[in-house]
């Protein structure tokens, strides 16, 4: 028994070390390469409809405050960010005057947190609602400069200064080709303003949330303004086919497609000999879905046989549920073997809530990556240790040994314990 409790603990000592030492690296190579600089603009509805208390026992302005403040210390070093309003400072009926009204709160600058909070501590429910002049003025806002530009629209209605419709400002804004995104958070669950702010997302390839919830509406935009300072890579639009033989072929890069409730998508992508196919696909229930979906990433052989699987569940929590694989083909004697072809079929488990448009489709981002696989590829499948599986084996036995002798040199002092 004694022995067996020491080897026990020896091996899960080393297996422990191992583990550690896979788990931190030694430190990757900086990228020197100069980012410039994230720009955000907040934009803010504060028409009077913002006085409703329907928020958590609280006014809708005030969970908007509290999200501002809460986002304002955790934003980024980095990141550029300003503070547009609309509806904030005229108190008429006149709608000419009204439909004028967008300020700069906070101009887009290096973030000075408390004299941004001290802007914000002043707004209170005004006027009406021009969200079109409000983008416009936000897009000149961010103009200039070579680094990510975000706007994030917060509204709990339509936009009252038709015809100047916010959906072809944001179409606008998108032809002008400044790589300007727009995000819109909804803090009613309205049919209307749901297809309105939908509609402005979508446009610039931008996100659409519906926020019930103070803590939802902090964390939502709180995730946009960081996503700002991440890398800028631009997607490339691509549709996907109902069957593999039809399928896009794909090389590594970033696409994004449109796909319907419940419905397959496939791809196609060359691996050659030695290399190794990886892949990841987001899809976003920008519309009210029902709880519990999925993703399903599988990748499959020409002749239908799968090759490995990803998977993903959300349980209406999340607005994106994310999945992904790898695929390492082996080495080939046969200099001149041909590239394998490998079926990405993409499906989801998503369904539409009662009332709610099922096209366009929900927004897909597939991420490919083919790359040089390793000396040998079936290693990977194996926890990806690779050639560390030599020296887990030489662990191991070291462990053993180790087990055996610790083992036989207790039991030799209890027997010289109990001769004395």
């Amino acid at each position: 028994m004694i022995r067996r409790q020491r080897l026990a603990a020896g091996v899960c000592a080393l297996l422990a070390a191992l583990t550690a030492g896979l788990a931190f690296p030694g430190p990757a190579a900086a990228d020197e390469t100069e980012q410039a600089a994230p720009k955000v603009e907040l934009v803010l509805d504060v028409s009077g409809s913002m006085r409703t208390r329907d928020i958590d026992g609280g006014t809708r302005m005030a969970a908007a405050k509290q999200a501002f403040n809460e986002v304002l210390d955790a934003t980024p070093e980095e990141v550029q960010l300003g503070i547009r309003t609309l509806g904030a400072n005229y108190h008429g009926n006149d709608r000419r005057t009204g439909c004028k009204d967008t300020a700069q709160l906070y101009p887009v600058s290096t973030l000075d947190r408390t004299e941004a909070k001290t802007a914000v501590a002043t707004l209170s429910p005004t006027g009406w609602t021009p969200i079109g002049p409000a983008l416009l003025k936000a897009a000149d806002d961010l103009n200039g400069g070579d680094g990510a530009r975000r706007i994030v629209l917060i509204s709990d209605g339509e936009d009252t200064c038709q015809p100047l419709d916010p959906c072809e400002v944001a179409r606008e804004i998108a032809a002008k080709g400044i790589g300007l995104t727009i995000d819109t958070l909804g803090l009613v669950p309205d049919a209307k303003t749901r297809d309105q702010l939908s509609c402005i997302a979508d446009a610039t390839g931008g996100t659409y949330t519906s926020v019930q919830h103070k803590e939802e509406l902090s964390d939502r935009v709180g995730q946009l303004v960081d996503r700002a300072a991440d890398p800028v890579v631009t997607p490339v639009a691509t549709e996907g086919a109902r069957e593999c033989s039809s399928a896009p072929s794909l090389k590594s890069g970033l696409y994004t497609d449109r796909e319907e409730f419940g419905q397959q998508r496939w791809y196609k992508v060359a691996v050659e000999p030695g290399q190794e196919v990886r892949a990841s696909v987001s899809v976003a229930d920008d519309r009210a879905v029902n709880p519990d979906y999925g993703v399903l990433l599988r990748a499959v052989t020409l002749h239908g046989r799968e090759i490995v699987r990803g998977e993903a569940a959300g349980d209406g929590r999340t607005d994106v549920v994310s999945t992904g694989l790898r695929y390492p083909r082996p080495e080939s004697d046969d200099e001149d073997a041909a590239a394998e072809t490998v079926c990405l079929q993409v499906t989801n488990s998503f369904s539409a809530a009662a009332g709610v448009k099922t096209t366009p489709g929900l927004p897909l981002e597939l991420t490919v990556d083919v790359v040089d696989g390793p000396s040998k590829a079936g290693d990977v499948a194996s926890f990806g240790l690779g050639r560390g599986w030599w020296l887990l084996g030489a662990l191991v036995l070291a462990g053993f040994v180790a087990g055996l002798l610790w083992g036989w040199v207790s039991r030799w002092r209890v027997a010289v314990w109990r001769t004395n």
